[in-house]
């Protein structure tokens, strides 16, 4: 297997909590799933937690390469956490896609901090089924 693309980004935490206050709702279901902001919603500072999320579309898209282009949206990528907590990424639509036709598995890392997020994503060939 080969690594098709790497992304990263970060993101300040303030300027996610910024836009939460100035556009709240319109700004969280443009650019978040419900499954994501509820669960940012469960933590002692959600911004904290939808900026990690927020910088790992951003790292997805730069790892595919395309930005947000050919119908891709944000709510395309969403972030969940397995049964350990470990983050994962779901895929839909365009996103969803995208990664069958170039044949990958993704890969996400999120840390955060009180000012800043960040995320590493690492779009991984799938071997060929037999």
């Amino acid at each position: 297997m080969s690594i098709i693309g790497i992304g990263s980004d970060i993101v300040k935490v303030s300027r996610i909590e910024k836009l939460v206050q100035r556009y709240d709702q319109r700004f969280l279901q443009r650019v978040f799933t419900a499954a994501e902001t509820a669960y940012a919603f469960t933590k002692a500072r959600p911004a904290l937690h939808l900026a990690a999320r927020f910088a790992a579309k951003e790292a997805f898209v730069k790892a595919l390469g395309s930005g947000l282009r050919k119908g891709l949206n944000w709510c395309d990528i969403e972030v969940v956490n397995n049964q350990l907590g470990q983050p994962q990424l779901k895929l839909y639509g365009e996103a969803q896609k995208a990664c069958n036709e170039k044949r990958v598995t993704t890969w996400v890392s999120l840390s955060h901090e009180q000012e800043f997020a960040l995320a590493f994503v690492v779009l991984e060939e799938r071997r060929k089924s037999s």
